[in-house]
């Protein structure tokens, strides 16, 4: 906004004109000489314009200013904030090592499938023998780094057709050591569903493979099992290339992302799925 030949009163100095202005200052003819002010600060509180819509005019300029200086200022707070996080995060990473499969697949029952997608969060059963029998299972593996992978077979169905219903990475403060209740909750943000015909082609054999037993694809008993971290990189990338809306696409990336920096995980270096349906 241009001020220069503006007539002015200031508080201490009297009247005078505007001769000169940057984005930063003014320069004031006053009788006794010219001085400089802070452009716009100084108006307001020591200068006042004498044309009315001028300071009309002016005022809506340095409303406009406050609200971007706020807004910045916000901007500032908000990314210490993300940084303050991000070294606590880091931190925490220290503390342990990262294990090479310190993901959770879970087998869903009929009312767990109804359920987790709206709730978010899935149950790791109860202890089935020993002192702690009927207690709530903890998923000692489980850290923020970690994955839990949902998924579940109709009955009538061989398990050869257990299908991946959708993941979660889990609550960036979850430690499944203390987990008192044995319920592992979602991230926030970091979550996927598939649609019933993208399950159909997300088989979790094609990813799961005993070492031991290469051929094997059982599933005999317990809630859960750990999970490979590479494998759930292969999962995230094959959702990624199944996905069309680019919403979903954009999601499902920013997912890959997060659990391979979480995982110290190479997205570029991983080999192609080669679990036991594939063998």
């Amino acid at each position: 906004m241009n001020l220069i030949n503006e007539e002015i009163t200031h508080k201490t100095f009297g009247e005078g004109d505007i001769v000169d202005q940057n984005e930063s200052s003014i320069t004031i003819n006053f009788n006794e000489g010219e001085k400089k002010f802070v452009y716009p600060d100084a108006f307001g509180k020591f200068i006042t314009l004498k044309d009315r819509d001028t300071a009309k005019s002016l005022k809506k300029v340095i409303s406009k200013r406050e609200t971007e200086k706020k807004e910045l200022e916000k901007k500032r707070e908000e990314e210490k904030e993300r940084q303050a996080l991000e070294q606590q995060r880091r931190k925490k990473l220290k503390n342990y090592k990262v294990h090479e499969s310190s993901q959770i697949v879970f087998w869903l029952d009929e009312e767990e499938q109804q359920n987790v997608f709206t709730d978010w969060q899935v149950s790791a059963g109860k202890v089935q023998s020993g002192k702690n029998k009927g207690e709530p299972n903890r998923p000692a593996r489980l850290r923020p780094n970690s994955a839990s992978l949902l998924t579940a077979r109709t009955s009538e169905k061989p398990e050869t057709e257990r299908q991946i219903l959708g993941l979660y990475m889990v609550n960036e403060t979850f430690t499944g050591t203390l987990s008192e209740d044995g319920m592992v909750p979602a991230h926030a943000q970091f979550r996927i569903e598939l649609t019933d015909q993208e399950a159909e082609k997300m088989l979790f054999w094609n990813y799961y493979i005993d070492k031991n037993y290469s051929h094997r694809m059982t599933w005999n008993s317990g809630k859960y099992r750990y999970f490979d971290n590479v494998w759930t990189v292969q999962i995230l990338k094959d959702i990624i290339a199944l996905k069309t809306a680019e919403d979903e696409i954009k999601e499902a990336e920013s997912f890959l992302k997060y659990f391979c920096k979480m995982n110290a995980v190479d997205m570029d270096d991983i080999p192609e799925p080669n679990g036991a349906l594939k063998q």
